[in-house]
């Protein structure tokens, strides 16, 4: 077997902000058949797709009413199939978002089969992620039911034997449909600690909602779960895989997940963690590989997604933070493993401020009005330079984008030279492949080579003389890497360090 997918590139996209056929302003899945050539031409792998499912927004898609549907906003599972045939037809491989944590309240389930939810007569200390409570009183039955997300997404019993049948079916039933692969939403969560009882207190000056979590997640019933499952998805034909959304920032916890016979792949976050910082980043790669290797599984590394605010932003925002975004994604696509790219990454698409009136995440209006919310990262593609839409829709964009974005539309920035849609382009074309190694380098820097190819990253050490041939570079060269830049060099024969 090739096991392609031990170092593919796949590409996430966020359904209703990528592309819109039908003009009302919310993205599609006939949208994006109609740009799978571009992302074709980028050179990437495969597409991870975020919940189409039919849903009351209460998250966004991430709430699911009915896991073998598509909402109507987005089509139909007729064009789904079509999706699924045409990115096939280009090379492409199809990862679908499966939510087994938690479904929707107003999934049928609910009302049907009440024992598929966790409930409780006496609510104990568990925090929900959105803030608050994790329980919520439901009146009709006079009991509690657990909400790590949202009241509006109940909690599954995975204790429940007709609960792992019923995702069985819907494993089944999308597989057959042809999908590669499915992306498991907090995969760490399904199973809770059965007694119930209290997490520990929290250490001193952590955040209450966020502190490290032993009851609600992360339970030993996983790992007879997930090898079923790994039975079951390595029964299909076309090496089919899964990936956890396996939300730890220790790596080695993460590594729990991807034994040779549990999932084949698990996110890791810990370089998205980390700041433009050479020291935090090369502990946040050391860890990954430690832990992966520990067990003999793929690294796999991100840094951009539809939950967190975008790179050139975090890294400072301006044309200082474009800089080090265009440096990581040398970085990124220079490591050994799966990587992530998230749609508009390869544009240098920053996050939008956007005001309170216009925001749509839910969970920014849960939070009483506090400057939270994901919608800044969500904001649509733009693919041409004419407002409104930016040739995402021919309506008004269900989030608008800032007149800016016309200079980083995929149009302006196609064929250009020099720009960060090129830059993504050709590294993805030239990605180095071989064993990793660290070569020396100076404070402030990040130094190692894959087979015969070092990358250079100069975080903030003074400016690098570059030696050998120059393969690619974040921008443009006269001889010496400046901070916050970063290249590919050929190695010399017989030198490695």
């Amino acid at each position: 077997m090739s096991e392609w997918w031990r170092d593919a590139v796949l590409y996430e996209i966020y359904v209703r902000s990528f592309a819109d056929s039908d003009g009302d302003g919310l993205g599609d899945l006939a949208g994006i058949r109609s740009r799978l050539e571009y992302v074709r031409d980028l050179g990437v792998d495969g597409i991870w797709l975020t919940p189409f499912y039919p849903t009351p927004d209460a998250d966004h898609g991430y709430d699911v009413a009915d896991y073998v549907d598509v909402d109507p906003r987005f089509g139909s599972v007729a064009e789904l199939d079509r999706l699924v045939a045409d990115a096939h037809g280009l090379g492409l491989r199809v990862l679908i978002d499966l939510v087994p944590n938690h479904t929707s309240i107003a999934h049928p389930w609910f009302r049907e089969h009440p024992d598929y939810y966790v409930w409780t007569d006496e609510p104990n200390n568990w925090l929900s992620v959105f803030g608050g409570p994790a329980w919520e009183r439901d009146p009709e039955r006079g009991r509690y039911y657990l909400h790590l997300f949202a009241p509006e997404q109940p909690d599954l019993d995975w204790h429940n034997p007709a609960v792992q049948a019923e995702f069985e079916r819907i494993i089944r039933f999308w597989l057959d449909r042809g999908v590669d692969g499915l992306r498991i939403d907090v995969a760490h969560g399904l199973f809770k600690d059965a007694s119930l009882a209290d997490e520990p207190e929290p250490p001193p000056g952590a955040e209450p909602h966020s502190f490290d979590r032993r009851r609600a997640v992360d339970q030993p019933e996983l790992h007879p779960l997930y090898r079923r499952w790994r039975q079951l998805v390595d029964g299909y034909p076309g090496e089919r895989f899964l990936v956890g959304e396996v939300f730890f920032r220790d790596p080695h916890r993460v590594a729990a997940y991807v034994r040779p016979d549990e999932l084949h792949l698990a996110f890791n976050f810990t370089l998205m963690f980390r700041d433009w910082d050479a020291r935090a980043m090369r502990e946040a790669i050391d860890s990954t590989l430690d832990s992966v290797g520990s067990v003999g599984a793929t690294p796999t590394w991100v840094l951009e997604s539809h939950d967190v605010p975008r790179l050139p932003t975090r890294y400072g925002g301006g044309e200082e933070g474009l800089r080090r975004a265009r440096a990581a994604l040398l970085l990124l696509l220079a490591l050994p493993g799966c990587a992530f790219l998230y749609a508009g990454q390869e544009l240098g698409l920053e996050e939008v401020d956007l005001p309170d009136e216009l925001r749509q995440d839910p969970v920014f209006h849960r939070t009483a009005g506090e400057r939270v919310g994901r919608d800044g990262c969500r904001v649509p593609l733009p693919w041409t330079a004419a407002p409104p839409g930016f040739g995402f829709t021919t309506g008004t964009p269900w989030l608008p984008a800032p007149a800016a974005w016309g200079g980083r539309s995929v149009a302006a920035q196609d064929g250009a030279p020099g720009s960060m849609l090129e830059l993504a382009r050709a590294a993805l074309r030239a990605r180095p492949a071989g064993e990793f190694e660290w070569c020396d380098g100076p404070e402030g820097s990040l130094v190692f080579r894959r087979g015969g190819v070092r990358c250079v990253v100069n975080v903030d050490a003074a400016s690098l003389r570059l030696e050998e041939e120059l393969l690619l570079a974040s921008e443009p060269l006269a001889g010496e890497l400046p901070a916050g830049a970063a290249a590919w060099l050929r190695l010399r024969p017989g030198r490695s360090r």
